[in-house]
């Protein structure tokens, strides 16, 4: 499988060194330090931040070239042996994420929605919004975009192939369908973002949830009554893989009467949820993210914290509730919209 895709050069010229003075988690003395820090992770050498890295994505986002600076990092951590959660966490969730050769075939109608390893959420599609839909999920066809979490691109390269592979074979291919739509960013940014890094070729087109939403409301605009309510965003992590869908959100948003209030962690400044470092057991990390999430939500007055990501829901959507903000998922939000 080819290297991932990175051009030192491109990286060397860099005057702004945005991926690591943007970082929200990693302090430098300046410019110089980052950039000092940045040209030891090009040669493949040991840099702070390697350890230091909260393997948030985001310097996927704030890289200015496309560099694909993440992706890199995670590749020489994993070199290295440095593994962001303890080797037994590593180990156990490889072995209860991984495919179980239980996949059926399946003929399938369009359009396709791909629930991932969440199966439990496949009643999130339903009525007027995914009106035909079929749904497939399971681990074996489980994105595994996960593994950037855990310095485990050598998983991602053995497994992603596999499951591009069962979802042409045991769905698409027979029923001749050419496209896919991702309920989760993860998937998305698996088959467009961390693909085109990795040389892994994609047979289908990968649709973004928010992208169908916001065409399919566009066919049924008479359907819609506008909630008129502020909603707060938790935008996840892997949504950095694809940030232009974050302004089709806004324009959902707008069509069912949802204000999404300014945050200070929002947008290009989200933080993450706090599920990640508490899987690598950095929970004082992880109790200081919930905080200021949450501070920051009730500061807005919004009535909905709104996910788009099931792991940042299942890590903040009590905590929410407790502090009398209401948890839901964006589909379902639109779902309240469409009166169902």
């Amino acid at each position: 499988m080819p290297a991932i895709k990175f051009d030192p050069e491109l990286c060397a010229s860099c005057e702004t060194v945005d991926c690591l003075m943007k970082c929200q988690y990693i302090e430098f003395a300046g410019i110089s330090d980052a950039k000092a820090e940045k040209l030891k992770i090009n040669a493949g050498e040991n840099s702070r931040v390697l350890n230091e890295c909260l393997t948030c994505y985001a310097c996927q986002e704030y890289c200015p070239f496309g560099n694909n600076p993440f992706y890199l990092l995670v590749e020489l951590q994993e070199k290295k042996g440095i593994l962001p959660a303890p080797k037994p966490i590593v180990e156990e969730q490889l072995r209860m994420m991984s495919p179980k050769g239980r996949i059926t075939r399946q003929k399938v109608r369009s359009p396709v929605v791909n629930m991932c390893a969440f199966p439990m959420l496949t009643g999130c599609v339903r009525g007027k919004l995914f009106e035909g839909a079929s749904v497939i999920s399971g681990n074996d066809i489980f994105c595994n975009i996960m593994w950037l979490h855990f310095a485990k691109n050598s998983v991602i390269r053995d497994r992603v192939p596999k499951m591009i592979d069962n979802i042409m074979s045991f769905y698409l291919k027979d029923s001749k369908i050419d496209e896919m739509v991702c309920f989760h960013d993860e998937c998305y940014g698996t088959y467009t973002s961390v693909a085109e890094a990795f040389g892994i070729s994609v047979p289908f087109k990968p649709i973004h949830l928010f992208d169908y939403i916001n065409r399919r409301l566009n066919e049924i605009p008479d359907l819609i009554k506008p909630i008129n309510e502020k909603i707060a965003y938790q935008r996840p992590c892997s949504n950095r893989l694809s940030p232009e869908t974050d302004k089709i959100l806004d324009d959902i948003f707008i069509k069912i009467g949802a204000e999404r209030v300014p945050r200070k962690h929002d947008r290009e400044n989200a933080l993450c949820c706090g599920g990640v470092p508490r899987a690598q057991q950095r929970d004082e990390l992880a109790d200081e993210l919930v905080e200021k999430n949450i501070s920051d939500m009730l500061s807005t007055g919004a009535k909905y914290c709104v996910f788009n990501c099931p792991f940042c829901m299942a890590t903040l959507g009590q905590e929410v509730a407790e502090h009398g903000l209401m948890p839901i998922l964006v589909s379902d939000l639109v779902l309240i919209a469409l009166g169902e």
